[in-house]
């Protein structure tokens, strides 16, 4: 299999949406920017996303997002995408691919967000929804390798390293007394839950002042809900914070694990992207610094 990046460019896509989807062919198709770290992102009319992998790590989730997300919509109150088709390799281009309906709304950011305990509320009922979903079956999806999620304790390294890197810009001690206690922690003791997987403020879209959908379930899995917990330190104040986790109802040792998995995920983004990025810099130092308060 393919592990390096492909060549994406529009032209690329719009041959591969015309070989296999011609009912679109006539529908024109525009590049967004900026897209995220994942996929390469083309909006086909007004109503579709072709969304394309940059990299191996990605390619399982056309696949998943279109078993999984149209069991789940019917369970949850904030919108998630709606999967149109998936796409097979041609033209060189060589992993599956997604088209999905186009969600309308804006990215959540702290100033919008930040201090509303509404938000805080939605996200821990969406939560809490998403944990409940489909009892019977999540044991089994635990098992599965492209469901069961990789453990905190497989950052270790990468995390001590990036620790190591900022002790000059971030407190290496408290991050490493942070990271220590996390993989510490008791592990998740109760039946498996699902998971969003990756959820922090760029997946997560606002209309109208509220939050209205949640995207990008490519890390969707069950099992530990720990990780999910870093919304509360990418977008919450200490005030919602402590909100969002009295509502979802979160135990001392799930806590710690999501301070662990927000510092690590803080600081693996930080370190690749900093340097190039301000605006990552800048939304990366936040979450490692919440982390760190608690």
């Amino acid at each position: 299999m393919p592990t390096e990046s492909p060549a994406i460019d529009t032209p690329l896509v719009r041959r591969l949406v015309d070989a296999q989807f011609p009912q679109w062919a006539h529908l024109p198709l525009a590049l967004l920017e900026p897209a995220g770290s994942d996929h390469v992102i083309h909006r086909l009319g007004d109503g579709l996303t072709v969304r394309l992998p940059r990299h191996a790590g990605a390619i399982g989730q056309a696949r998943k997002e279109a078993e999984w997300l149209p069991r789940l919509a019917a369970h949850l109150s904030l919108a998630v995408p709606e999967p149109a088709g998936v796409g097979e390799p041609a033209f060189g281009y060589p992993w599956p691919w997604a088209v999905t309906r186009w969600l309308e709304g804006e990215v959540a950011t702290v100033e919008t967000l930040g201090d509303s305990v509404t938000a805080a509320g939605q996200l821990a009922g969406f939560l809490t929804e998403l944990q409940r979903f489909d009892p019977g079956t999540v044991a089994e999806a635990a098992a599965r390798d492209d469901l069961a999620g990789d453990p905190l304790s497989g950052r270790d390294a990468a995390t001590r390293a990036a620790i190591a890197a900022t002790a000059g810009v971030f407190d290496a001690a408290a991050m490493t007394g942070v990271w220590e206690a996390a993989l510490a922690a008791p592990a998740w003791h109760r039946p498996p839950v699902w998971f969003h997987g990756d959820f922090h403020t760029g997946n997560l879209l606002v209309t109208g002042g509220r939050l209205s959908a949640v995207i990008d379930f490519g890390g969707f899995g069950a099992g530990d809900p720990a990780r999910d917990l870093m919304i509360a330190h990418t977008l919450l104040s200490p005030r919602t914070r402590a909100v969002f986790r009295e509502t979802l109802d979160v135990d001392d040792a799930t806590w710690l694990r999501g301070r662990g998995w927000s510092l690590a995920a803080g600081l693996s983004a930080y370190t690749a992207y900093a340097a190039v990025n301000p605006g990552v810099a800048a939304a990366t130092t936040r979450q490692i610094l919440a982390a760190l308060e608690g």
